[in-house]
């Protein structure tokens, strides 16, 4: 929906825009607060399953959501691009739904393994942020998607204060069973609130992935996504344990986490979209991934003076640090996807979304992968030395793609 006159006035959501990124916002919350109110009990509760004596696979059954979501992002984009985007959502739900009453039913880790095999199946991110691009135009697009993020982020660090609470009443069972309930919620959302799909992006001759896959700009923000999400899931296998170095009891952390959240998401609006309108979006992106690199480099060095109890890291520091990584998170969530929507052929949106949903799913499934083995073989300063040389080489291939993308992404009012 682009408008060939760009005014002030262009910057303002219309009604249907904000009923669309609201409603399709509201999805997202739901789906990712079911993934994330299991995530922090996972590992202790597991491990009483018969089968859960085993580390390995109790990591399996944890990481193999994102292996299959990996997998099956493309097909879902592709297949959003032919059948259209509401039914592609409501399929998926109804997939995780099931998986997520798989493992409620699960008497041992195999079971637990399965479904969670089968909520990764379902994988509807690209068909959601296509069909938020479907609904939004390109000067409120990366308000749009910072939505979307938004609520990832809020439903991230509200996990971390209900989690507990929830699994000392009903258990790792009960919690899957409150994410499929959360699923079908989602199902009636698409139902009854999410505004009509456009015709044109229902009935249309799509392209094929190999024409995403040309896109030079594309490929470097599909890089970029996977270093995120890489960085972002190897950092947080070593953080919870720096807060507990520095004094703060693990059922507390979320007094941490919560306030640099809700700071960040004040930063980000007072910065991102001002400065975006001006036509200083490539600015903005470098500068966040080189703020990525800063906290990397700050973990880094609290993790090499840190060596003893005299020398615990500080807890004002450290919240310092977690403020400034939800900020540039942020920043780069909404901006990157908003993006690729853009740039992306409209007949390829879905599948160059999900080309890009599948390089974030990789991103988590590796960080995971590489941050366990960093401390398991390594050390903590290991890990942060290496998050921080891959944002470092983030930072230096957008600087080389970047270029392409903000000559043809800046917009500024007449």
């Amino acid at each position: 929906m682009p408008s060939s006159t760009v005014t002030p006035a262009s910057f303002s959501m219309t009604a249907l825009e904000r009923r669309a990124s609201v409603s399709l916002a509201f999805i997202f919350a739901l789906r990712m607060l079911g993934l994330f109110l299991v995530l922090p009990v996972f590992a202790l509760e597991a491990a009483r399953y018969p089968g859960g004596g085993d580390a390995a696979r109790v990591g399996l059954a944890l990481g193999v959501y994102g292996l299959t979501q990996a997998c099956l992002q493309i097909p879902f984009g592709l297949a959003s691009d032919r059948l259209g985007r509401k039914r592609v959502i409501i399929a998926g739900l109804l997939v995780f739904a099931v998986g997520s009453f798989t493992c409620a039913a699960a008497t041992d880790l195999n079971g637990l393994l399965m479904g969670r095999a089968l909520q990764g199946a379902g994988a509807v991110s690209a068909a959601v942020t296509a069909l938020l691009a479907d609904l939004t135009r390109d000067e409120v697009r990366t308000k749009a998607m910072a939505l979307v993020g938004g609520s990832i982020g809020l439903m991230f660090a509200l996990s971390l204060v209900l989690a507990p609470a929830l699994n000392a009443r009903i258990g790792l069972s009960g919690l899957f069973v409150m994410t499929g309930v959360l699923a079908f919620a989602g199902i009636l959302t698409v139902w009854r609130l999410v505004p009509p799909e456009p015709v044109r992006h229902v009935v249309r001759t799509p392209g094929s992935l190999a024409d995403v896959l040309r896109q030079r700009d594309l490929v470097g923000l599909n890089f970029g996504v996977f270093i995120l999400h890489a960085v972002q899931l190897s950092m947080w296998v070593a953080v919870p344990a720096l807060l507990v170095q520095a004094g703060l009891l693990k059922a507390l952390h979320w007094h941490v986490y919560l306030p640099a959240v809700l700071a960040s998401f004040v930063v980000m609006g007072a910065t991102l979209f001002p400065l975006e309108r001006r036509g200083y979006l490539r600015a903005v992106l470098l500068a966040a991934i080189a703020l990525l690199v800063v906290v990397q480099l700050g973990f880094l060095a609290i993790t090499m003076l840190s060596t003893n109890a005299a020398t615990a890291p500080s807890l004002g520091f450290l919240g310092i640090l977690l403020l400034l990584f939800f900020c540039s998170f942020n920043v780069l969530e909404a901006s990157q996807p908003s993006l690729v929507s853009r740039l992306a052929p409209e007949p390829l949106r879905g599948a160059a979304l999900g080309l890009y949903n599948t390089a974030q799913s990789l991103g988590l499934f590796a960080g995971g992968l590489l941050g366990g083995a960093l401390l398991q073989w390594g050390t903590a300063s290991a890990l942060f030395a290496t998050t921080a040389a891959m944002s470092l080489l983030w930072w230096w291939v957008a600087f080389k793609f970047m270029p392409a993308v903000a000559s043809r992404q800046a917009i500024r009012p007449v």
